[in-house]
């Protein structure tokens, strides 16, 4: 069961392949300046996480107008992801919860995926500039997507 509505976000410090090498993923970066999106998401290079990011890159633009970053987490390494991305176009940043420390502290482990393992499970968070969970859903099941328009009429009323 996903962290809850009106608990204070756990901080995290994942790791991204970006162009100019292996960067930091804070959550604490934002806090201050603007609300946060974090998407939790089971693996790269699969139907429906590639369906779903390549949605919400396609839609950035919404989630910017609301004051809003979005942040995808995986336990794919940072090079998965960095192929992924580049591969599909995605333009979120991509970081990488290899230990799968920060998938454990939202609580939204999925046990033995497709019988590979641990995975994150589907989520979707909004955080507040404060750091305080405004919205959290686990799906059903990996199949399953997060309500998007939930995220944004949350994120609407932040501001």
């Amino acid at each position: 069961m996903a962290i809850a509505v009106g608990t204070k976000a756990p901080d995290f410090n994942l790791k991204s392949k970006q162009a100019s090498g292996i960067v930091d993923v804070k959550l604490s970066n934002n806090l201050g300046k603007k609300n946060t999106v974090v998407l939790f998401f089971p693996l790269a290079f699969t139907g429906v996480c590639t369906a779903e990011l390549c949605d919400v890159t396609a839609g950035l633009a919404q989630y910017t107008g609301l004051n809003a970053e979005v942040i995808g987490i995986s336990v794919d390494s940072p090079f998965a992801q960095e192929a992924w991305a580049l591969k599909e176009k995605i333009g979120i940043p991509l970081a990488s919860d290899l230990n799968k420390t920060t998938t454990k502290a939202y609580d939204v482990v999925f046990p033995m995926l497709a019988g590979v393992g641990d995975t994150s499970a589907r989520a979707a968070f909004v955080i507040d500039k404060a750091g305080i969970v405004q919205y959290a859903e686990q799906t059903a099941t990996p199949k399953d997507l997060p309500n998007f328009q939930a995220v944004k009429d949350v994120l609407a009323k932040l501001k």
